[in-house]
């Protein structure tokens, strides 16, 4: 019920009853009427002003309780502002706010919570393959193959160790993205020749490209030195890293390029393959950890399935941006930004 009708019927009651007992003892319709109407006027402010300070009163402790709730002060604290001037409304909006603040917490501990389940699904499968297949490996050869077939039996070793290196670039990626997100991973920042680390990289990758008949290509104007700043060996990571993934899914006699571009107080790098492409539903998850588009194809190629993941916690610990476009059947490109030096 509203209050201010609430009040109303009460003032109209007490009035009511006031001039009922004059006119009891006088008998004057004049007086009955003139008391019931002063009656119910005065008493109706009088209840009116009562109940809107003690209502105010509550919401005012109301109010300061939510306020201190929201500032995580302790309960017993007494705020140093005062309250509003309309404790109701204030209330009101209050509550509102603290409502969908609570329900934006609320979306974000669900989504938390499913990536917590499909991290842990994908951390278990990623173990268990190449743990079965040791396991499976060991055992045969536990059977007897040493003797048996010397020749099988040490390629089944070599499949062996292979699993096993698997297994410890997944534990060191893990350790590392761990390191990376929780800034127990320092950045060791200095001036360096961005071009110079990348005709480094490039000579380190340059035989498995070979395998893999991709050519590795550097497309810079002149030879003079670009200057950045930034961990000189995290961005080797992020280069190398980029350099694999476009050598893993670039197509045979394939191209990867590397290019550089100046911006205004920024560099940006990019690492360009002309591979079969991602599909653009694809595009916005290419840097979750474990994510893989072509899952099967990801398996024989190998890898940890973290190196994207990797490259965008080091691009993003040094306050960069780090992107990507593709194109199916024509390309991938990868960009990240470095600071001038």
């Amino acid at each position: 019920m509203n209050f201010k009708l609430l009040v109303f019927y009460i003032s109209v009651s007490i009035a009511a009853a006031l001039a009922l007992l004059s006119f009891f003892y006088e008998g004057n319709w004049n007086h009955f009427m003139l008391i019931f109407v002063v009656a119910c006027t005065v008493v109706y402010i009088i209840l009116s002003n009562i109940f809107q300070r003690f209502i105010n009163e509550r919401i005012s402790n109301i109010y300061k309780l939510i306020r201190n709730l929201k500032l995580g002060k302790d309960l017993k604290e007494v705020l140093a502002e005062h309250a509003s001037d309309d404790p109701i409304r204030s209330v009101e909006e209050e509550v509102q706010e603290w409502t969908v603040q609570k329900a934006r917490e609320i979306d974000q501990l669900r989504a938390q919570e499913k990536f917590r389940r499909e991290f842990l699904s994908n951390i278990s499968h990623e173990f268990k393959t190449p743990l079965f297949a040791v396991q499976g490996y060991i055992e045969t050869l536990q059977d007897g193959m040493m003797d048996d077939d010397p020749e099988m039996a040490q390629q089944f070793l070599d499949k062996a160790a292979r699993n096993i290196d698997r297994l410890t670039y997944l534990i060191a990626d893990l350790d590392e993205i761990s390191k990376l997100e929780t800034g127990k991973l320092p950045l060791h920042i200095t001036k360096f020749d961005i071009t110079q680390l990348i005709h480094e990289t490039i000579y380190q990758l340059v035989d498995k490209a070979n395998k893999a008949n991709i050519n590795l290509v550097f497309a810079s104007k002149g030879n003079n030195p670009v200057m950045v700043k930034a961990d000189r060996q995290k961005i080797q990571q992020v280069l190398i890293n980029l350099i694999n993934n476009s050598i893993k899914y670039g197509k045979q006699g394939g191209k990867t390029k590397i290019s550089i571009f100046p911006l205004l107080d920024q560099i940006l790098v990019e690492v360009t393959d002309n591979g079969h492409g991602i599909e653009e539903k694809n595009l916005s998850r290419v840097f979750e950890r474990f994510y893989r588009t072509d899952d099967s194809r990801s398996r024989q190629i190998g890898g940890s399935g973290l190196g994207l993941a990797i490259v965008k916690h080091i691009v993003e610990a040094h306050r960069q941006t780090v992107n990507v476009r593709s194109t199916e059947g024509i390309g991938t490109t990868f960009g990240f930004t470095v600071e001038k030096g």
